[in-house]
This record gives C-alpha cells, sequence and structure tokens, in this order.
C-alpha cells in the first residue's frame, strides 16, 4: 500500500538561506531542523529533499558541487541528530527566459517547481501516496507544487517565507498551514497523521 511522505525543501527549510552556496561549509542547519528529521524518522515517515538548485544551468558551479552541498547536509542532520533523509531529489534545470546559461542544464523541465516531477519520480521510485503527504517550504512555489500535486504544502517562516507572506517575494500563496520553523511543522504534520 502507497504510503504518505514528507517533502522538504533545502534553503530555509533544512540548512539557512544564503543565496548561491558557491563554498561547502557555508552549508548550515537552521536550529532544531536536523531534530525534526530525526522525529519524522523515529516515527518511521518517509522524509526526502525535493529543491530547485539552478546553479549549474546559471554557470555558477558544476553539479558536482550540489552533490557535496547534499553530501554535507546529510553529515549534519546525521552529526547533529542522528536524522537522515530516505532520498533526496533537485531540479539543476532553468530554462533561458528564467536565465540558465550552460547549455548542459538550460532547458524547462518538469522538475522545476512549481512543477511537479520531483514529487512524481519520488512516488513512483517510493510508492508514495501523494494525496496523504506534506510538502514544508519557505517559498510559494513549494506550496503551488504540493498543490499542483494533490499534498498539503506547509509554508515555514524561515527563509523566504516572511516575505512570501507579506508578499515582497514571489506571490501570495495560500498554505494549507504556515509554521514558524521545520520543528513546528513536523509537529502538526504528526497530528495530522494520527487522524488519516
Amino acid at each position: 500500500m502507497a504510503k504518505p511522505a514528507v517533502f522538504l525543501d533545502r534553503d530555509g527549510v533544512l540548512n539557512i538561506e544564503a543565496g548561491y552556496l558557491h563554498r561547502v561549509e557555508d552549508l548550515q542547519l537552521i536550529s532544531g531542523a536536523a531534530q525534526a528529521v530525526r522525529q519524522l524518522n523515529e516515527r518511521q515517515v518517509f522524509c526526502t529533499l525535493v529543491s530547485n538548485q539552478s546553479g549549474p544551468a546559471r554557470g555558477y558551479y558544476a553539479v558536482e558541487h550540489v552533490d557535496a552541498l547534499h553530501h554535507r547536509l546529510c553529515q549534519l542532520l546525521k552529526a547533529e541528530a542522528d536524522a537522515y533523509l530516505d532520498a533526496l531529489y533537485y531540479c539543476p534545470y532553468l530554462s533561458p527566459q528564467a536565465g540558465g546559461t550552460n547549455p548542459d542544464f538550460t532547458r524547462w523541465s518538469t522538475w522545476r517547481k512549481p512543477n511537479t516531477g520531483m514529487l512524481v519520480a519520488a512516488a513512483w521510485d517510493h510508492d508514495l501516496d501523494l494525496s496523504r503527504s506534506f510538502m514544508v517550504g519557505d517559498k510559494a512555489t513549494d506550496v503551488d507544487m504540493a498543490h499542483n500535486a494533490g499534498c498539503t504544502g506547509i509554508l515555514v517562516q524561515t527563509g523566504f517565507g516572511e516575505d512570501v507572506l507579506s508578499g515582497k517575494y514571489q506571490h501570495h500563496t495560500r498554505p494549507d498551514y504556515i509554521a514558524a520553523d521545520l520543528p513546528a511543522a513536523v509537529e502538526w504534520i504528526c497530528q495530522q497523521m494520527e487522524t488519516q
């Protein structure tokens, strides 16, 4: 039977939003994020990263650099709370109109949020029930992707979350729940899962 999952954006949700991370060591976890992931692990809730990472398409760094950042992210989760992600998905692609310049990664992609490609791929790969799943992000595109895929969309107020709510960044969106941060989002998710 297909199982529910929790999908997590990276920057501004798991790690501190710092723009394009050109140095691997600049990736730092948000306080409490590792413990929140651990809480999902303990409940045996499938937990996966889904992230737009356009650095390779913009020519800022190689795709291997994104992989190195994710290796550090996983190391920090393990070191801080013995936490882990069940899977990692990211989109390195960007259309020319949106600023893509590297021909290897400059294209329109169904994986780029708010398109649902990453969620559909994860559901296919791991037998996930998107209708019972949750997406946690700090941008309107995260919530839009959740709704486009039939998931519950949660907006955290870390990262760009406050600016989204005030209308300064991206566009107004209607999240299903607004949480202060990932620990608060996970608390709410766990309550919802008890009633599913």
